[in-house]
């Protein structure tokens, strides 16, 4: 979908995404009591703002330092920042870049800018007697130590994973890709909180208009706030309505890499453990950084075990209901003599039984999310044992039933990606449902039209069908089948990489040995 289309769906952004600014711009008063009254009346009922004033021979007349003591690091106020404006030898000729001993150092003439930069973890100085404020970065916020990322566990890839500091999601991913084709483009999303968005991407493999699409979509969003990549997902996608995932989000660095690699772009929200990558395609989904690191014949086999367990994750159920309901015909006649022993005390039609057990597993799944660590496995593993022998001795549902709902919930938990494994539990219900009015034509019709969405969807104007609709045999290396790396000489034409030719996959010559 282009920009266009997608604007017409999002009508609530005509005017731009940009709310009218109302008052005027506060310049910063060359008297320090004014601005200290001005910040005090913006940042009423806050305890945690501090406002120090004191004499330093840096500056003639009085200096005050401003900032949320949560939000910085008090080390480096002290130490790099209090200690050089307190130090007799300072005086009012020295360049205050030359005396503070921090990072980066900015001007501010406003005190809108003043309020943003505070809120965002700086530390301000205001000066008598001078109509700019010294803006200082002394970040410091709480912050947790990169971990193993809890949703896409690693058996041969790295164990780390994203955390809620965007600079240090940036760098996680620089460790994979140190060069300088790797750019940023840095952006603010929300009207209250200012959200900082990065977007990454090769710049000599990127598609320029996937870029500016992405960017487009993004500066043109008119919220509060963002508070994590999920939500950025559902703003900026093509089609809200579809219960496939149209972009990819991840909490693995090396996931992300291999992503820009191939020519994508990757959006890393600051304050959210996870980053947004698109476009994508459905295979995608079904792509691990893991078979990469496996041998071709294992990834592949392990591969097309996803894609088997897609169509049983899906189907399944249905299957059951339409054989069972309508087209118990075609089951051979010793099954079906087994199949009609285990129902014969069940008092409900297929259907409702297959609906009853499928809503319990989807609680029981639930509930071991929620709940603590331990007691979410217990119960889990407790509660299925306990609950599937119950209702079978009960007559409530046939062991055939039981069976049929754990080999679909084994089938859910090896799709790898979690949005997708989602839409799958919900499509699955969609299926029994049609199974149930209409047999084997019903899981046809469902087929059918699940198919007819996927190949109309677009992710980023990316077609989502693609390697299979539109065909591109040229990807059908890494569709179902993960050919050896050094066959793989071409970057996905479904990521619209501008640059196809890969470098350094080639086959090293040699006699073999």
């Amino acid at each position: 979908m282009s920009l266009k289309g997608w604007l017409g769906r999002k009508r609530a952004l005509a005017m731009l995404g940009k709310r009218p600014i109302t008052g005027s711009i506060q310049p910063i008063s060359d008297r320090l009591d004014e601005n200290i009254a001005m910040l005090q009346t913006i940042f009423t009922l806050t305890p945690d703002l501090i406002i120090r004033t004191f004499e330093s021979n840096f500056a003639e007349g009085r200096v005050a330092l401003v900032y949320l003591s949560g939000l910085v690091d008090k080390n480096s106020i002290n130490n790099n920042m209090l200690r050089p404006l307190l130090n007799p030898t300072s005086n009012a000729d020295t360049s205050i870049v030359d005396l503070l001993s921090v990072g980066a150092i900015s001007n501010a003439y406003d005190m809108e800018t003043v309020e943003a930069e505070i809120l965002q973890g700086s530390s301000v100085l205001l000066i008598e007697g001078r109509t700019e404020a010294c803006v200082v970065e002394t970040h410091g916020w709480p912050q947790r130590a990169v971990e193993d990322p809890q949703m896409e566990a690693s058996l041969k890839g790295a164990h780390q994973g994203f955390v809620e500091t965007d600079i240090q999601n940036i760098a996680l991913i620089r460790r994979y890709l140190p060069n300088r084709e790797l750019k940023i483009k840095q952006l603010r999303v929300g009207e209250r909180g200012k959200t900082k968005l990065s977007i990454m991407y090769m710049e000599d493999i990127a598609s320029p208009d996937v870029l500016k699409e992405m960017e487009d979509r993004i500066k043109l969003l008119n919220i509060d706030a963002v508070i994590n990549t999920g939500e950025l997902a559902e703003l900026i996608e093509d089609n809200p309505f579809s219960p496939f995932p149209q972009l990819v989000t991840t909490e693995r660095p090396d996931s992300v890499a291999s992503h820009l690699l191939q020519g994508r772009i990757a959006v890393v929200v600051d304050r959210s453990p996870s980053v947004l990558v698109g476009p994508a395609t459905f295979a995608s989904f079904f792509q691990t950084v893991d078979d990469y690191s496996t041998r071709w014949p294992v990834a592949t086999f392990i591969r097309l075990l996803r894609y088997l367990a897609f169509l049983v994750a899906t189907f399944l159920p249905a299957v059951y209901i339409a054989l069972v309901s309508f087209n118990y015909e075609v089951i051979p006649i010793d099954l079906i003599l087994s199949v009609g022993e285990s129902r014969e005390r069940v008092p409900f039609p297929p259907l409702l039984e297959a609906m009853l057990m499928e809503l319990t597993l989807e609680m029981l799944r639930e509930a071991g999310v929620r709940l603590p660590a331990p007691i979410g496995q217990t119960v889990g593993i407790v509660g299925g044992i306990v609950i599937g022998q119950a209702v079978v001795q009960a007559g409530v549902v046939s062991n055939i039933m039981v069976i049929v709902v754990a080999f679909t919930a084994i089938a859910s938990f090896i799709i790898p990606n979690y949005d997708m494994a989602s839409a799958l539990r919900l499509l699955r219900f969609v299926m029994m449902g049609l199974a149930g009015m209409f047999g084997i034509v019903g899981i046809v019709i469902g087929l059918m039209t699940m198919m007819g969405h996927m190949i109309s969807l677009e992710s980023l104007g990316v077609p989502y069908g693609s390697p299979l609709a539109p065909t591109r045999y040229s990807d059908w290396k890494d569709l179902f089948v993960r050919v050896p790396l050094w066959n793989m000489k071409n970057r996905p034409v479904s990521a619209r990489a501008r640059q196809l030719k890969r470098q350094g996959e080639n086959r090293p010559e040699g006699d073999g040995k």
